[in-house]
């Protein structure tokens, strides 16, 4: 009876250690790398991976202003407004000779698209009053519906009459600024706009949290009760733009004076 309790006991034993082991390397914890930009190479910005979004968003259902009453127009390759140097991209808003305000919006719709993962942005962010620096995401296909239905993440959203302000969000049916149900989070960071911070994005199929320097800002939880609460169920793309006044950015009023001026992004990172 002793041999054969013993051997039992070793037959377990076995089994368990094998069980840890086949568990150890098959549901490896840590994040993979899957894409990266270190902005390192001159000029504009990868075409390869960058698109443009461009004009005054007058196509837009809500009008003129990219849906904010903004005022800048977004031009596409033109250095001036978006370009990589010194190993960082630069989103640059100019008042023009003509008057007109000028900036960038670059997305990864055509190229780099993400259903759960994490997002990872290192940034500096514009300072000139009327500035609204922004590192967010937008559905893919539009599944659910034009914006809200199909859901809007804001990553880090900072407007420079709030120096020391950053802000994340997210933006559905149910919850929307438009409606003043909008759900998000802030943290003071007295250094967004003299130093470089990272912004990050954790989202899976129950939640999306976001983080400045790693410190937890904002949760937004899957209920569970459909779409109108909770469409990030599908892909979606990545944007960096600065825009200019509008009904956030312009709220304390502008000041053209201090153009032109800039969002840096010193790399991005995602994991899946």
């Amino acid at each position: 009876m002793n041999s054969r309790f013993a051997f039992f006991t070793c037959l377990l034993l076995a089994l368990a250690v094998s069980m840890l082991a086949f568990k150890s390397t098959n549901n490896d914890p840590s994040p993979k790398l899957i894409w990266e930009d270190h902005f390192n190479i001159p000029g504009l910005p990868n075409q390869e991976v960058w698109s443009y979004d461009v004009g005054k968003g007058c196509e837009l259902p809500c009008g003129c202003g990219w849906g904010n009453q903004e005022l800048q127009e977004y031009i596409a390759n033109n250095p001036n407004n978006a370009r990589i140097e010194n190993g960082n991209l630069v989103l640059q808003v100019h008042q023009e000779k003509s008057g007109n305000i000028t900036s960038a919006r670059i997305h990864t719709k055509n190229s780099i698209n993400l259903k759960n993962g994490i997002v990872e942005v290192r940034a500096k962010n514009a300072s000139c009053k009327g500035a609204w620096s922004a590192i967010w995401m937008l559905p893919t296909d539009n599944r659910y519906g034009i914006w809200p239905k199909s859901g809007e993440i804001d990553i880090m959203e900072h407007v420079a009459f709030e120096p020391d302000s950053i802000y994340s969000a997210v933006h559905v049916e149910a919850y929307n600024h438009m409606i003043g149900t909008h759900k998000n989070g802030a943290k003071h960071v007295e250094t967004a706009t003299q130093d470089f911070h990272t912004y990050k994005l954790i989202w899976d199929e129950s939640s999306c949290s976001s983080f400045v320097d790693d410190q937890l800002i904002f949760t937004f939880e899957n209920n569970n009760e459909g779409q109108k609460y909770w469409p990030f169920d599908e892909e979606f793309y990545l944007i960096f733009n600065v825009a200019f006044g509008g009904n956030w950015g312009g709220r304390e009023g502008i000041d053209t004076d201090c153009l032109p001026t800039e969002m840096l992004v010193d790399y991005v990172k995602i994991y899946q």
